[in-house]
């Protein structure tokens, strides 16, 4: 496994014609104190989520053999819409992407709008994924890898960097969301190639605090048993190249409260406009209580995706107000 900032460059002049380039807005009401903090709100993908980059990336490089096998992912949310939309944009006919049994309807709609087949298989992620990957092995098929190990996908993810640093040159600290690892690894090895004094800050969930527990115990979770919670993006262990990469390029991790996700929710619904998914929030939410620990002066937040489910947002707007 190897991946460098070269993998970035590569990954944004190909995915350039394909994804929007999403906006870098100021906060109304974070700012102050001499700091001033920007919005990347890849929330404004066509599928609502920074997985576009990835996926379309490692599509774009197959070989038409590949195309002809088709391609297949294991994943009901984001990863899942995104491997389905970058088939189509790319006339790619035979694409499907396995799901638990027990996925929302709604998810499954998604999916299928999009032009995949969808398939129900297994009672959990777990099953999906051990069913999934026998039938990816048996068709032939060419697996797109959600955050594990693929340096396409790490450099689709990590051309965040290069837009954020165009859109803006002064910023000096980037926060990011950590789920698989994949999207703080691509933007902090992307973001110290082009500005090495850069500060990069990757931020999880207390009910999943996978990666760092990783480097705490000194042991690779792949898996990672988790509580509850409001990010079910984030849920799960961490994918290899990410395990072996961040530390060395990530300057602090963070774990932020699930009361203050729910609160930065509803803040940037009613405050600042937005609908943003929990699992985004959580770079909200460590500006509101870790705002030293941040530090810059220019701070870019990423927020990662707005695939948030209706009830719980009219939930958490309820409830925070």
């Amino acid at each position: 496994m190897s991946f460098n900032y070269n993998e970035v460059k590569e990954a944004y002049e190909r995915i350039s014609p394909y994804v929007r380039k999403t906006p870098l807005e100021q906060s109304f009401y974070l700012g102050g104190d001499g700091r001033e903090y920007f919005f990347k709100l890849e929330s404004f993908q066509k599928v609502k989520s920074f997985k576009i980059r990835g996926a379309l990336n490692k599509m774009l490089t197959l070989t038409p053999e590949e195309i002809q096998r088709g391609v297949a992912t294991i994943s009901s949310g984001n990863h899942g819409s995104s491997v389905s939309y970058a088939a189509s944009l790319l006339g790619i006919k035979n694409a499907k992407v396995i799901v638990p049994e027990t996925t929302p309807q709604s998810k499954v709609d998604k999916i299928q709008y999009f032009g995949s087949e969808a398939l129900l298989m297994g009672k959990n992620y777990d099953e999906a994924h051990a069913m999934g990957m026998k039938y990816i092995e048996e068709h032939g098929m060419t697996y797109i890898d959600a955050y594990y190990d693929d340096p396409k996908i790490y450099g689709g993810q990590g051309t965040v960097a290069i837009e954020i640093l165009e859109q803006n040159p002064d910023i000096d600290t980037i926060v990011v969301p950590i789920g698989g690892g994949g999207l703080i690894t691509g933007i902090a090895v992307a973001a110290k190639a082009i500005k090495p004094d850069i500060r990069i800050v990757g931020v999880q969930t207390e009910a999943c605090p996978a990666m760092i527990k990783s480097y705490e115990d000194g042991v690779f979770y792949e898996e990672y048993p988790c509580e509850d919670s409001l990010c079910d993006s984030l849920i799960g262990g961490i994918g290899a190249l990410s395990y072996e990469m961040a530390k060395d390029y990530v300057d602090d991790f963070i774990a932020v409260s699930e009361e203050t996700i729910g609160k930065a929710v509803s803040f940037m619904a009613r405050d600042e406009k937005y609908i943003v998914e929990a699992g985004s929030c959580t770079t909200v939410a460590a500006v509101m209580d870790f705002r030293e620990r941040i530090g810059g002066k220019n701070v870019a937040l990423v927020l990662s995706g707005g695939n948030i489910d209706g009830a719980v947002l009219y939930e958490l707007m309820g409830k925070y107000k």
